[in-house]
């Protein structure tokens, strides 16, 4: 056999996001590139590359956390401090969110196959991303995150009755600084007020230990940009809605409730006949004790391409 016709026996053909042909190397990695949600650092999944996967954060604008922390933030904390401190996100936008986004995928899909994981905020930079290079992502996957499809943004969809049993507004009760004047939202995550750490409990991690909701409280960034959630996150049917996706639905979820993560389900469906989300179910709040993610972990995993 030749070399030409060895290297064409190792090769399969898959299903690109813009519905033509191209071949993916035969046993190829699998490239996890995750965004995350507000206030979120780069994260990754150490169980997946432990699977033989790769796996790749997303540094969205501004949220280098050498940009966003301050002495100010340290213990004890400068409250009048942290409250003016200029934000390394004031101004940036979704269009800011998709291009480094999409960055990042460009990098990857030089090594292999693409599966571009956004977790609650972060599926609207997933969507527009796929609008962008549909060609080069495997999977789209939305963890308990906003689609939008008849509504703009998450905004709006947050003032659906969908969303009325949401308990997201309990960040407010943490909010340091005026965000007209900052330009973003802050939030004193590492407030040791029992009220407010209850509050997260209650919104994002239901059912964990103060141990563990105080540990994801210390992942997060202090600000947020105003203008993310009220972008216009809708997808392309030409474009993203040929991208085939997943839905992990949160059933314990009280920031993004199941009948919201449902409705948007639907409404995807209905944009791409043909095209609709392969949906998976796991019992979780909308952030998910370690214990838990391991479920979610062996949904990704069986994603790869």
């Amino acid at each position: 056999m030749s070399d030409h016709m060895s290297r064409a026996a190792d090769r399969s053909t898959a299903l690109t996001g813009d519905g033509t042909s191209s071949d993916v190397q035969a046993g190829a990695v699998t490239t996890y590139v995750f965004v995350s949600g507000a206030n979120g650092a780069p994260a990754q999944d150490p169980e997946l590359t432990l699977r033989g996967h790769r796996c790749v954060g997303v540094e969205l604008p501004g949220h280098g956390a050498a940009r966003q922390f301050d002495l100010a933030y340290q213990a004890p904390q400068d409250l009048e401090r942290l409250a003016a401190l200029p934000s390394a996100v004031a101004g940036v936008t979704l269009d800011d969110h998709v291009e480094a986004t999409v960055t990042v995928v460009r990098r990857a899909a030089e090594h292999g196959p693409v599966v571009l994981v956004g977790g609650s905020l972060g599926g609207t930079a997933i969507t527009k991303a796929a609008d962008e290079v549909p060609h080069l992502i495997h999977r789209l996957v939305y963890d308990a995150a906003f689609c939008c499809t008849d509504l703009r943004s998450p905004a709006e969809y947050l003032e659906t009755p969908e969303a009325a049993g949401s308990l997201a507004s309990a960040v407010l009760a943490g909010i340091v600084g005026d965000p007209r004047v900052i330009g973003a939202v802050r939030v004193n995550w590492r407030s040791a007020d029992r009220a407010f750490v209850d509050a997260v409990k209650a919104a994002f991690m239901e059912g964990a230990t103060d141990g563990e909701v105080l540990a994801m409280m210390n992942t997060l960034l202090p600000d947020e940009s105003l203008l993310v959630s009220a972008g216009d996150a809708r997808g392309r049917p030409d474009a993203w809605g040929r991208v085939p996706r997943t839905y992990i639905r949160h059933t314990r979820d009280r920031t993004i409730p199941l009948a919201l993560q449902d409705r948007m389900i639907r409404e995807a469906d209905a944009a791409t006949p043909g095209n609709g989300f392969d949906v998976r179910t796991v019992d979780a709040p909308h952030a998910p004790t370690p214990a838990v993610y391991r479920r979610i972990t062996e949904i990704l995993h069986r994603l790869a391409a």
